[in-house]
Formats: structure tokens, sequence, C-alpha cells
């Protein structure tokens, strides 16, 4: 009966278990090195959109000269603004 059982034994390692573990380090093996490769092409991509995103960046003069155009159109609105709040006060006494 031992023998018979150890024949089993080892028809089962050779026939299913061997193979079932060939096959599952293989898939191991092929899905690191699609990984790596996923990993790798994700870093081009990256670096790449790294370097387009610095190419359109403003550059800090030309952010400046446009904040200075900026507040010199909103004082010239304030002082309108000032201005018309002026005469509005000026109109509302001659009325009174």
């Amino acid at each position: 009966m031992e023998e018979v059982f150890g024949q089993g034994l080892t028809w089962w390692i050779t026939v299913i278990d061997l193979p079932a573990l060939t096959g599952l380090l293989w898939m191991i093996w092929r899905t690191r090195k699609e990984t790596e490769e996923a990993i790798r092409n994700l870093y081009d991509a990256l670096t790449a959109f790294k370097l387009e995103a610095a190419k359109s960046y403003a550059y800090v003069t030309d952010l400046k000269d446009l904040e200075i155009r900026i507040v010199n159109h909103l004082l010239r609105i304030e002082a309108k603004l000032d201005k018309t709040a002026l005469q509005t006060e000026a109109l509302k006494a001659q009325k009174e």
C-alpha cells in the first residue's frame, strides 16, 4: 500500500504540481517584466509632461509686467469711482 501511495504522490508531483508551479513562476516573471516596462513608460511620460509644462510656464518678468498693468488699470478704475462718488455727494448736497 505504501508503494502505491508513493507512486501516486510521485505521479501527482510530476504531472500536476511541477507544471502548475512552472506556470505560476512564468506568470510571476512575466508580470514583473510587464510592470517594470509600464513603470519605465510612465516615467518617460512623466518626464515628457514635466518638460512640456516647463515650456509653457510664464517668466517671472512677464508676470511682473502683467501685475503692473493690472494694478495700474485697477487704480484708474478706483480713481474714476472716487470721482463719481464725489460728484454724487456734491449733487446730493445741492439738492438739500
